[in-house]
C-alpha cells in the first residue's frame, strides 16, 4: 500500500537538510531550496488531495472553512522543537499549492550573519528611519531580527513590531517587545503605526513599506522621535530613496525628499551570494549612512551623485556592493568572475581587482 505524504514529516527532513524553503504542488514531487538552489526531491508527485490534506492540516482552524476555495493566503505554522514556517498558499491553474519559508527560532547576531561591523553602531540611532532592502529571499528579515535582538538585549525600549505575518518572535529581555500582526491584531501596516504611536514605543519595526499610506505613517514616526526599522524590495540606496519619492504624486515629492533627507538615517542593500568553497550563502552589502552631503542629494533631486559617494566614502562608513564583493573574494569565498557576474557596476570593480581602489574593507573586521 502507498504511503501518504505527511506534511509534518516532510517539513522536519527540510529543516534537519538546511532548507530554507520548499515549494509544494499538484502533480509535481515537492521541492526544497538550500543555498538558493531549487531542489527536486524523491517524493513521489503529489495528487490534489495529498495537496488539500497538507493545506488543512498545518492551515488554522479558524480558515478551514474557506482556505481551499481562496486564491491567495499568508499564514504561521509551527512544529513545537522544530521551526516556525511563513505559509504562502496560492492556487496555479486552478490547483491548490504552497510555498513555505522556514523561520528559525534562533535569531542569529550579526557577526554571525558575516554582516559589515558598521550595522552594530545603527542600534545605537534613538530616531529616524533604518530600511533594510533587497530582493525576496537576500536575508532582509534576518538582519532586522538581529537588529531588533541586539537591541532587546543592550537597551531599556518599548519595541514594537507590526507584521504580516509575525516571523521571528522575541521574548521580553531588556526591551518589551510587543508583536502585532496585520489581519489579527490590526487591520493594516498604517493603522498599526498610527496606534503604535499611542503605545510609548520607542522603536517600531514595520514587515514591509508596500504603499504611500504606510510610507507616509512611517515618516510621521520617525519626525516625532521614534527609530523606524523596515523593508522594501529595491536593490540599491539610490532605488530606495527613488521608490519611496514615486509614491507619492508629483506635487508631494519636493515635500516628501525633505521629510526622507531628514528622517532617513541609513540603507542597507544586501544580496546572498553562495560560496561554492564554504557550501553557504554569505551576504554581499551596500551601506549608505545618511551624511550632510547625502541630506543635500536627496533634498535637491542628485540622488545619481549618492553612486560617486558611496563608492568613494571612506570616512562614514559606507561600504559599496563592489567592496563587499571584493571582500568576499579575498577571502577566496568566490572567485573574480562570480564577483563580476553580481556586479552593479563591472569596470569599478576590475579597478578594485587591479588594485587601483580599495574602498572601506577594514569595516568588514
Amino acid at each position: 500500500m502507498e504511503e501518504k505524504f505527511s506534511i509534518l514529516q516532510f517539513l522536519k527532513s527540510a529543516v534537519a537538510t538546511g532548507a530554507s524553503d520548499e515549494h509544494i504542488m499538484v502533480g509535481h514531487s515537492p521541492y526544497i531550496r538550500k543555498n538558493g538552489f531549487i531542489r527536486k526531491t524523491n517524493i513521489e508527485p503529489l495528487t490534489k488531495e495529498d495537496v488539500e490534506n497538507a493545506v488543512l492540516e498545518i492551515a488554522p482552524s479558524g480558515i478551514h472553512d474557506s482556505i481551499l476555495s481562496a486564491c491567495d493566503l499568508d499564514f504561521m505554522f509551527e512544529i513545537k522543537g522544530c521551526s516556525r514556517f511563513r505559509i504562502n498558499y496560492n492556487r496555479q491553474i486552478g490547483q491548490p499549492g504552497l510555498v513555505i519559508r522556514n523561520i528559525s527560532y534562533n535569531i542569529p547576531q550579526l557577526n554571525d550573519l558575516s554582516m559589515p561591523s558598521i550595522l552594530d553602531s545603527f542600534v545605537e540611532y534613538q530616531n529616524g528611519i533604518i530600511l533594510v532592502t533587497g530582493p525576496t529571499g537576500s536575508g532582509k528579515s534576518t538582519t532586522i531580527a538581529s537588529l531588533i535582538d541586539k537591541i532587546n538585549k543592550t537597551a531599556s525600549k518599548h519595541i514594537v513590531t507590526i507584521e504580516d505575518p509575525i516571523e521571528y518572535v522575541f521574548g521580553c529581555k531588556k526591551s518589551i517587545v510587543s508583536q502585532r500582526q496585520v489581519g489579527v491584531d490590526t487591520k493594516s501596516f498604517s493603522d498599526g503605526i498610527k496606534y503604535a504611536l499611542r503605545q510609548d514605543p520607542d522603536i517600531i519595526f514595520i514587515g514591509e513599506i508596500r504603499d504611500k499610506d504606510t510610507m507616509e505613517a512611517a515618516l510621521k514616526a520617525a519626525e516625532t522621535g521614534h527609530l523606524v526599522l523596515s523593508t522594501l524590495h529595491t536593490n540599491d540606496a539610490v532605488q530606495t530613496i527613488n521608490r519611496i519619492v514615486n509614491m507619492f504624486e508629483e506635487s508631494n515629492r519636493y515635500l516628501i525628499r525633505k521629510q526622507l533627507s531628514e528622517t532617513l538615517r541609513a540603507t542597507i542593500a544586501q544580496k546572498l551570494v553562495y560560496s561554492e568553497t564554504q557550501q553557504k550563502r554569505f551576504p554581499a552589502c551596500e551601506i549608505m549612512v545618511v551624511t550632510p552631503t547625502i541630506k543635500d542629494y536627496i533634498n535637491k533631486d542628485n540622488t545619481e551623485e549618492i553612486y560617486e559617494l558611496v563608492n568613494d566614502n571612506t570616512i562614514d562608513n559606507m561600504i559599496s556592493l563592489n567592496t563587499s564583493l571584493s571582500n568576499l573574494v579575498d577571502k577566496e569565498y568566490i572567485t573574480q568572475d562570480e564577483a563580476l557576474e553580481l556586479s552593479n557596476d563591472q569596470p569599478a570593480l576590475e579597478k578594485i581587482f587591479r588594485g587601483v581602489y580599495q574602498g572601506t574593507k577594514a569595516y568588514y573586521d
